[in-house]
């Protein structure tokens, strides 16, 4: 009996040691939105390996035109995407996470044009859609099967801006619920504002006034995505037509501005045209890519005591059109969707430092302009 529990003893640490190894995914899906080609149409789901980078492509769904944004509910089992055109759709998918595939459930309209942006709370009661085109906001209830309903609150922003160009009337371009889901942040490049609701999920109109009604950035700066920083002290908005990168203090719904800083180098004359902005999973730095003539994804430091940013470093995106990005969710990789060379590329990023390494894959997909992650079975 002493033997038999000796050899037990030291073979669990053995045991837990592999049992250790197993915590935590070291697989994931990707999947991924793009505009409509000759030669793809619709959302393309890839397997993300954790450990090398490497994708795998999966499936593919060919029933929506233009899926410019997507998400993907907490449960894992339901896929909401945008189609980006004139009429605007909202497409309702079901998601198989051990397969990858997706399965049609049923679509509704955006009540807005070339919708840009969607987003879904974490009791799946309701998705939020940005329509570009009409520079509107919708929310749509979602069924216990996951399928949509029509819109039940549409809200319509009104007015421009200094660009006369960009900014002759609203624009929407993102939809944002604050981390503890008590707030709807709702950018508009048109106007130059973020527009803010309360909002409640069990209310027939979910949307309703909030302590401030918005807070408005920079003439002429175009406010397009933003993110928060894990302890949802700080908040970071991304302004498309001049690059800037702006940091909000965000208590109870009221975000107060703290610092504006440039993404551009210093002497650049290009075109400009910032895209996506995302803070690490660890809350310690700032990513944002830029467009036009740069095509590079800017990094920043957070001082973790005031929120303020400091330049680290930018990289080439080795691709043009850097218009949606992502860090995967071990926090090791950042891809980048590269929409006019028809490329993911995936970079080794160190949790560490912040700076983006080498580029470790590069895989061949038609305009890709969105990419989320969600775990694999």
């Amino acid at each position: 009996m002493k033997k038999l529990l000796l050899a037990l003893a030291l073979l669990s640490p053995v045991m837990m040691n592999a049992q250790s190894k197993k915590k935590g995914p070291k697989t994931f899906d990707l999947i991924v939105g793009a505009y409509s080609t000759e030669n793809s149409k619709g959302i393309s789901v890839f397997r993300f390996y954790a450990e090398t980078g490497r994708l795998a492509y999966l499936s593919q769904s060919d029933d929506v035109p233009n899926p410019s944004y997507l998400c993907v509910d907490k449960t894992n089992k339901f896929v909401y995407a945008v189609s980006e055109t004139d009429n605007g759709d909202v497409y309702a998918y079901g998601f198989d996470p051990k397969g990858g595939a997706l399965t049609f459930i049923n679509k509704q309209k955006s009540a807005g044009s070339s919708p840009c942006y969607i987003s879904v709370d974490e009791d799946r009661k309701h998705v939020f859609v940005a329509n570009y085109g009409s520079g509107s906001f919708a929310a749509l209830p979602i069924n216990e099967d996951g399928s949509l309903k029509p819109a039940a609150q549409v809200i319509q922003d009104n007015g421009g801006s200094v660009n006369k160009q960009r900014q002759a009337g609203p624009h929407a371009h993102g939809a944002f619920l604050s981390p503890d889901e008590k707030y709807l942040l709702m950018t508009d490049l048109g106007t130059d504002k973020i527009n803010i609701k309360k909002y409640d999920s069990g209310d027939t109109k979910p949307l309703t006034p909030a302590p401030v009604d918005f807070v408005s950035v920079a003439p002429g700066t175009g406010p397009r995505h933003l993110d928060f920083t894990p302890d949802k002290k700080y908040m970071y908005l991304l302004q498309e037509i001049t690059g800037q990168v702006t940091a909000f203090e965000f208590n109870n719904g009221k975000p107060k501005q703290i610092q504006s800083v440039t993404m551009l180098a210093d002497g650049f004359k290009g075109a400009v045209g910032a895209a996506d902005i995302h803070v690490s999973p660890d809350g310690r730095f700032v990513y944002a890519s830029n467009r036009g003539d740069a095509n590079e994804i800017v990094t920043y430091a957070i001082n973790q005591q005031n929120g303020m940013l400091t330049f680290i470093e930018r990289t080439s995106t080795r691709g043009k059109n850097p218009r949606n990005f992502t860090i995967d969710p071990t926090g090791k990789f950042l891809l980048v969707g590269n929409q006019d060379t028809n490329t993911i590329n995936v970079f080794k990023l160190d949790p560490a430092t912040g700076k983006i390494g080498a580029m470790v894959t590069s895989t061949q997909v038609d305009k890709p302009v969105c990419l989320k992650f969600t775990p694999a079975i």
